[in-house]
């Protein structure tokens, strides 16, 4: 038998019932489509935290208060409740070598109120100036603090582009006051968009004065977090042991009370959960995929009861086990195959409605499009070959018998 008589043949046994062959290519359209959107989705979700976690700032690493153990976060005490650092620790962090510059920072959260009427609970971050060169921020319109506003508990504040838009809508809010906390502050800038929430939120915060934020917002004398700045990316656990020890001594602990994470750590954390996730949504996925396989060799072991007398007849002029076996497994892969890429297309279109409808910026690779139509192959190969060889291995008398 020739490739162009299989192919036909093929096209006319699957064609002969099409409701049928329908309904059974339909769980594996289902399997493949759902395993190539969890996965674009998860890829997705991979990119979007890495580019939001660099556009906090490169080379950074961040102290908190309190220790954190992975899967448990904070556990002496929660953020902006620890008190371990203080002010007089900057001193310290910044005689190591290899630190750039520090940005010590308070948050907090308070109800703020424009002169507009509208209103909005957002985060407060009392910050110095370095606090723009540590976090990578940039000033889309007004200015950013200078020394003086933080030596003389200026109350200015500088917005983020979702919280500017909250309060003023499309109107220029450079100038207006705006009430923090019962606290009347003026505004003298708005940050440049960054997109996405991340860690410390840019677009959805409010930046004061760090004296400001200490003695009239907050009224603590401690810090929530420090962001370190380190000069040399290679030097990045170097510096991170070093700051480590020089805390420790200076708060005569001989266990850490704080945690120096750098953004290493956090992405690759959040990369491992994002990929555990996925891999999870796209096992569940694959369960259509052995369900549609064992509708596929339902449907074979169905026709070749059906076609019992045709395999006889084939037999007896001439055709051999190895024929009649590769007949029955084409019409199983070529059932898997079209499944396969119908899967493939659908799974793609998912992807991009996510994207088209700004839920999230998915993204389809070719190693997940390859490996559909590997597991859609193996998958009639595998649930095909049972029913190819049953109908190779019968008897041509008794099929010819056959009523």
């Amino acid at each position: 038998m020739t490739t162009s008589d299989l192919l036909h043949e093929t096209y006319s046994a699957l064609s002969a019932n099409k409701a049928r062959s329908g309904l059974t290519v339909l769980g594996i359209v289902i399997g493949i489509s759902s395993v190539i959107a969890m996965v674009s989705i998860g890829q997705g979700a991979q990119n979007s935290i890495q580019t939001s976690i660099e556009g906090l700032g490169s080379n950074l690493l961040t102290i908190l208060p309190g220790v954190v153990q992975p899967g448990r976060g904070i556990v002496s005490s929660g953020r902006g409740s620890a008190q371990t650092l203080k002010n007089e620790d900057i001193d310290i962090i910044e005689s190591i070598d290899g630190v750039n510059t520090i940005s010590p920072e308070v948050s907090r959260r308070f109800q703020v109120v424009a002169p507009t009427g509208n209103n909005t609970n957002t985060t407060i971050n009392g910050v110095l100036p370095e606090f723009e060169t540590v976090r990578n921020i940039t000033v889309n319109n007004g200015s950013f603090f200078n020394q003086a506003s933080s030596r003389d508990i200026a109350r200015t504040a500088i917005l983020g582009a979702t919280v500017a838009t909250d309060l003023f809508g499309e109107s220029d809010p450079i100038g207006k006051t705006i009430r923090i906390n019962k606290v009347n502050f003026r505004v003298i800038g708005v940050l440049t968009a960054k997109g996405g929430a991340g860690f410390s939120g840019p677009d959805d915060m409010i930046l004061v004065p760090l004296v400001t934020m200490q003695k009239i917002l907050s009224g603590v004398d401690y810090l929530t977090t420090v962001a370190v700045s380190v000069a040399d990316k290679d030097r990045m656990d170097e510096v991170k042991q070093n700051i480590t020890d020089a805390l420790m001594t200076k708060h005569r602990v001989t266990e850490a009370d704080f945690s120096v994470i750098s953004q290493n750590d956090i992405l690759g954390t959040l990369t491992q959960i994002v990929t555990t996730f996925t891999l999870f949504l796209a096992s569940i996925a694959g369960i259509s995929l052995l369900v549609g396989g064992i509708g596929i060799m339902n449907m074979m072991l169905t026709t070749v009861t059906e076609r019992t007398k045709e395999i006889g007849l084939r037999k007896a002029i001439g055709a051999k086990r190895r024929d009649i076996n590769l007949q029955f497994l084409a019409e199983a892969v070529m059932l898997t195959f079209f499944g396969g890429l119908i899967g493939v297309i659908l799974g793609w279109l998912v992807s991009f409605g996510i994207t088209y409808f700004g839920i999230l910026q998915t993204e389809v690779s070719i190693s997940s499009v390859l490996l559909a139509f590997g597991v859609s192959t193996a998958i009639g190969i595998i649930f095909g070959y049972y029913p190819a060889k049953r109908a190779a291995a019968l008897s041509p008398i008794e099929t010819l018998r056959y009523e």
